[in-house]
């Protein structure tokens, strides 16, 4: 309970922006792995984190891991992200993936303290304080669908293929799968997918819930990205704490028993009571206008 007050009171504070910054290292000559993006205009608000590495087809590299758990850390406590968008650079794949040519290199003991960064690393995308959501416009098979698990919302191509295949390969998923993956779709489908390594379409991922949307792809692969611009945008108007706090409430309340529930969604609620968004919506009904939230 003193993690959801703490979690509630931070989220009640003035937005303050970070400043932006690179996702490369200091004096590298590459291309970063990671790209992060602040939207302007009309999708002011939406930030979006772009997986680049097409050599590798967004595999779950340590440069790549690296630079995605710094961008996280970064946007944390930047209230000006109210939906934080995971897309990729790659046409074809979302992400394909742990890197299987750096883990050959490693020794068991490496593996084994790699696999807990990536656990992290997706603890650090479930734990975000904004909306987060995923657009799979291609492969998400592996690390590459725990990442999407992680996020809140998912939309993807119909022709996009997603699975946790780790069986196939002599593995069990690591980095969150057998915990998120129950939680999405239910105990017995879960173990199926997982035990059988099974493919499934957007389409098919739809039907099951695994996905919230699922969307026709277009010429320039990039429809589900679309679609998670638009999810974003219904978003943006809302009261950024009040989403911030239901967020909160969700993800705390599952994990204990109703009754429970209900207190932190108490705790969450009364957070809220004193905020100028708060006031705001009342007013803006009362005149019968749309509501102006600042986050305060």
């Amino acid at each position: 309970m003193q993690r959801v007050l703490a979690s509630a009171r931070r989220l009640a504070r003035p937005w303050r922006p970070l400043p932006a910054r690179s996702c490369a290292s200091a004096g590298a000559a590459r291309d970063p792995e990671i790209q992060v993006r602040a939207l302007e205009g009309p999708d002011q608000g939406i930030t979006e984190i772009l997986m680049n590495r097409p050599h590798a087809r967004n595999a779950l590299g340590h440069v790549f891991v690296s630079e995605l758990l710094g961008a996280l850390a970064r946007l944390r406590d930047d209230r000006h992200v109210r939906v934080l968008l995971f897309r990729s650079g790659v046409k074809g794949v979302f992400c394909a993936g742990a890197d299987l040519k750096e883990r050959e290199q490693m020794s068991e003991a490496e593996v084994g303290v790699f696999v807990q960064r990536l656990r992290g690393l997706m603890n650090e995308i479930a734990a975000f304080p904004a909306p987060t959501i995923a657009a799979m416009d291609g492969y998400a098979l592996g690390g590459g669908l725990e990442l999407a698990l992680a996020c809140d919302l998912r939309v993807a191509a119909s022709s996009a293929v997603m699975g946790l295949i780790e069986t196939t390969r002599g593995l069990l998923p690591g980095a969150g799968g057998t915990q998120r993956l129950p939680r999405c779709l239910g105990v017995a489908l879960a173990k199926e997918l997982i035990f059988t390594g099974r493919r499934l379409s957007g389409t098919q991922a739809q039907a099951l819930g695994l996905v919230n949307h699922a969307v026709a792809q277009n010429e320039e692969g990039n429809a589900a990205y679309h679609r998670a611009r638009e999810l974003a945008q219904e978003i943006l108007p809302q009261a950024p704490i009040a989403v911030r706090l239901g967020k909160v409430a969700i993800d705390r309340g599952m994990e204990v028993d109703i009754a429970s529930g209900m207190a932190i969604e108490g705790m969450c609620y009364a957070q809220n009571i004193p905020t100028q968004d708060r006031l705001e919506g009342m007013a803006a009904f009362r005149e019968k206008r749309p509501p102006r939230f600042v986050g305060e």
